[in-house]
Parts: C-alpha cells; structure tokens; sequence
C-alpha cells in the first residue's frame, strides 16, 4: 500500500504541477478561456488511464514468465520517470511555457485543440506510467491494498497541487522530489528483484537453489519491503529535522514580534518531524519483529508416515475431503521420500513430491489459501499442483480405485529423478 501511495503522489504532483502552469500562464497572458480546452484533456487523460487499467485488469496474467516481463518493464518506467524529474526539473516552466505559447497563438478552435491535446498528453503519461507500475506491484502484493493506497496518494497530490498553487502551501519541491526518489528506487529494485524471481520460476532464465532462497523471502515478504521503506523514510524526515535546527539568520531589520513568531513556527514544524520519526522508526521495529518472529515459527510440517503394498500407496480419501495441504513420509529398505496431496477447488487431488527442481527436497507448507515453497517463499497456485514448471512440486500420477487415491512407488521413485 506504501508504495502505491508514494507512486501515485509522485506521479500524480508532477501532472498537478505540469497542469498549473499551463493554467497560470494562460491566465497571466490573458488566455483564460483554454483552460476549459485544458481541462478537457485532463478529463481525457484520466479515462484513458482507467480505460488502461481495466484492460490490464482483465489480461488475467498468471503465467511467471510474462509477469517477471511486466515487473521489469514497470522497473524501467520508474527508472525514466525519476530520471526525466531531475533532467528537466530546472527547465520545466519554461519548455511548457514555450509550448502553450506556440498553441495559443494560433486561430481559436486551433489554439484549444493544441492546449488540450498537450494537457491530455502530458497528463496521459503520467497515467499510463501509474497504471503500469501499479499492475505490477499488485502482482505481488493484496490488489485492495494497492488501489487503496493509489486513492490516497492520488487525493493528497490534488490537495498539494491546489495548495501549492494557491500559495497557502510553501513547500521546497526539490526536496520533496529527491525524497521521493529514494523510496521509488527502492520499488525499482523491488520490482527487478520480482521480475528475476518469476523470469527464474518460469525457467526462462537459468536459476539456482541458492538464487531462489536469497532473492524469494525479498519477493514474497511484503512486510519487510513495507518496514525498508518505511525506514527511509524516516531518514529522510530525521535529515530534515536536523537541518531545521540549524540557526537561520533572520533580517536585521526583523521586530521581536517577528522573530518570536518565526521561533515558534520554527518549533512546531521541528516537533512535527520529530514526531513523524518516531513513528516511523516505531512501526519498523514492530514490523520487524513481527517478521523476525514469523519466520521462527515457519517450522516444516510434519510428515505422516506410509507404507506400501504391492508397489502402491494407498490414501483413504475420506482423510483427504478437506483443503488443506497433507505430506506423507514414505519409508522402505532402499530409499525414504517425502510427497504431498491435497483436494483441489475442482474436487481433483494434487498429487506431488514435496520438492521442485529448483529448490530441491526444500518442500512447502500451508499458509490459508497458499501452499508455500519454503526454501523461496513462492506462493503455488494450488491448482496447478501436480503440473511441470517453475517452483511448483514435481507431480505424481495418481488414481482413484474403490475410495482410495493410489500412488504407484514406481512413479514416485521416477519422480525423484528430477531432484536436482
């Protein structure tokens, strides 16, 4: 939710700025009567970005590869949209200035499809931008959460525009650019660590156990990213605070009133960010502990012990009728292997090893609705269980006969061949 809503106020006070000064400048030079032009190409925008994020919506992707393509792409936009900031941050104003200018002299219905064809393409990128990086992020993170937070941020940016423009807000934005800008790199980094994650899954690109155990737990732990952030952010507010105590010389000329007036503003802004600090540094140590404990308690599931007969394992399915994840241990003369079933929505059973080729004989456990790889963290879609590919368990043929499911051992000792 954090980072769709530091997303989403970014993207979202670059277009309120972009829109100001077009519209102060046609005030200023006595054009006011675009700005309804302007605004239409602001309405424009605006439902072509939800125009784009329902359609994003509705391409269901659930294949690891292209999501890891969606992760990095969205990666490379964030990547520009800080970079196109601080290349054009000092000449903003001015190239916007120039372009209005350029429209507006031209004969009237011109002039307004120029302005507002501008305002809707400027705004429209933003958008696009939004929408992208935030179908991604959804990808691995609760898709309510990251629309809630869009809301918000976006809502706090049109607060801020309408401020900063009406001159009742006075904020340094450069400042608030190069904050900005720390924590989206740290999204970036997230979303190319995620994309690596689901490209490696996929077997697109050539991965290892080890890769998988250091790079999921990043992926995955949506807690820890949320506490990182939130821990740069109180860095960022902690400089501030310092900077703020720095004695400013005040006017020589400045009454006492004046002075004790600016003292005092002076106090409130620092206890304010002193307070923000706090909390924020409060939050991380409780996010983490509660990490650090979790993940104490993530023991392996034990296993229930089988044997076979005549070369078959045989499950009564009457201990297999609910949802939940069951892992057998079955044990002979020759050799011991661990394999897991559980009743899938369709009423099918998912037959598996409790390993996958990546990760090896690192297993999985149940976490609600998830059955989780313990060695990366990657949340399996469980009806895919028993089907090849990426970190999902090496499946198992199996049968149904006479209220009983059946494992050949032949198949699960075949099975086992894929271990790497």
């Amino acid at each position: 939710m954090l980072s769709s809503l530091v997303l989403a106020l970014r993207e979202g006070v670059e277009a309120a700025l972009v829109i100001g000064i077009i519209l102060l400048y046609l005030n200023r030079t006595g054009r006011a009567h675009l700005a309804r032009a302007v605004w239409l190409g602001v309405v424009a925008a605006a439902l072509a970005s939800f125009a784009g994020a329902v359609a994003l919506e509705r391409w269901q992707v659930n294949q690891e590869g292209f999501e890891g393509l969606l992760m990095l792409i969205a990666a490379f936009f964030v990547v520009t949209m800080i970079w196109w900031m601080s290349r054009v941050a000092r000449t903003l104003k001015r190239e916007i200035e120039h372009k209005v200018e350029a429209y507006a002299q031209k004969a009237s219905l011109a002039a307004a499809l120029g302005v507002g064809t501008f305002a809707f393409l400027m705004v429209l990128r933003e958008g696009i931008e939004l929408v992208l990086i935030n179908r991604a992020v959804e990808l691995s993170s609760e898709g309510i959460s990251v629309w809630v937070g869009t809301a918000i941020g976006l809502a706090i940016a049109v607060a801020v525009g309408l401020f900063f423009f009406k001159g009742t807000l006075r904020i340094p934005l450069h400042r608030f650019f190069a904050a900005t800008s720390t924590i989206l790199i740290i999204v970036a980094v997230q979303l190319v660590i995620t994309g690596i994650h689901e490209l490696s899954e996929a077997l697109w690109i050539p991965s290892s156990k080890t890769e998988m155990a250091i790079i999921g737990p990043i992926v995955r732990n949506d807690i820890l990213f949320f506490a990182i952030v939130l821990g740069v952010a109180a860095v960022v507010i902690l400089r501030e605070w310092m900077a703020a105590r720095q004695p400013a010389v005040l006017a020589a000329n400045a009454h006492s009133a004046d002075r004790r007036r600016w003292e005092w503003e002076q106090r409130k802004h620092r206890r304010w960010m002193f307070a923000a600090v706090v909390t924020c540094v409060a939050v991380v140590l409780g996010l983490t502990a509660d990490f650090l404990y979790a993940r104490a308690q993530a023991a392996p599931p034990e296993a229930q012990p089988v044997t076979a007969t005549n070369g078959q394992v045989r499950l009564p399915l009457s201990s297999l009728a609910d949802s939940n994840l069951h892992i057998y241990q079955l044990e002979t003369d020759s050799f011991s292997l661990r394999f897991l079933v559980i009743r899938k929505p369709g009423g099918e059973y998912g037959t598996a090893l409790d390993a996958c080729q990546i990760c090896g004989p690192a297993g999985y456990r149940q976490d609600g609705g998830n059955v989780i790889c313990r060695n990366c963290d990657a949340a399996i879609y469980i009806p895919s269980i028993g089907d090849t590919g990426g970190c999902n368990p090496i499946g198992v043929p199996s049968r149904t006969e006479g209220g009983e499911l059946v494992l050949d051992v032949a198949a699960l000792t075949e099975a086992t061949r894929q271990i790497h």
